[in-house]
């Protein structure tokens, strides 16, 4: 896998270059965000570990700027940056995941294989699996032509499943999804995964959200 990390601590990107070559895979690094955009078309990434704090041309708009020109890397936001309203603002700006800052490097690694394994599903894309569809721009679902009239938090835990088709969906994945970092409970998952199935009960065969007790929840 080639993995490109733009990051602006000298420190900090040794480090994670180091260690991911470590695993046998293939690194470039940048440490500001105009040579992270030219390294990006140059050597066309699998993934993308990007700082959000850059000098020179600022994270996020090193990642508008990926996506407005077509990259499909799976893009990583690495920020000190911890609150709700950055988070969501990285994610719907193109970003895949979001770590923060202080972090575990074996999480990021495992964060990053997980990004890769997975379908390419550009926020904004239309997924369908199945009689279900989402429009990720409109952040609607529908069977067939018709509407499922969802909460945005049933919308937010169908479209996780969906994307991660084939692949078990962790109650602290949906949690990370629905509020990164306001503590709610596992409960709230629970009961959304419920009133979900309600919602599309007869619209979709039995069993479409599968339970992995213990494990999570799983659309095939």
């Amino acid at each position: 896998m080639r993995v490109l990390v733009i990051e602006d601590s000298e420190r900090l990107r040794r480090s994670l270059r180091h260690g991911l070559e470590q695993l046998g895979w293939d690194v470039d690094s940048a440490a500001d965000g105009n040579e992270g955009l030219a390294l990006l078309r140059d050597r066309q990434p699998d993934a993308i570990v990007l700082d959000l704090m850059l000098p020179g041309l600022p994270g996020l708009e090193v990642l508008k700027r990926a996506r407005s020109q077509g990259s499909e890397a799976q893009i990583l936001i690495l920020s000190a940056r911890d609150r709700v309203e950055d988070r969501v603002r990285g994610l719907e700006s193109g970003a895949d995941d979001y770590l923060v800052k202080p972090f575990s490097f074996d999480e990021l690694c495992a964060r990053l294989q997980a990004l890769v394994r997975r379908p390419h599903a550009r926020v904004g894309e239309r997924i369908v699996v199945g009689p279900i569809a989402i429009d990720g721009k409109a952040k609607k679902a529908f069977k067939g032509d018709e509407p499922l009239h969802l909460t945005p938090s049933e919308y937010a835990v169908l479209e996780l499943l969906l994307t991660r088709r084939g692949r078990v969906t962790s109650q602290q994945q949906i949690l990370d999804r629905l509020d990164r970092g306001a503590g709610i409970s596992s409960n709230v998952v629970e009961v959304l995964v419920s009133t979900l199935r309600r919602k599309l009960d007869g619209s979709v065969p039995a069993g479409f959200i599968q339970t992995r007790r213990g494990h999570g929840y799983l659309v095939e």
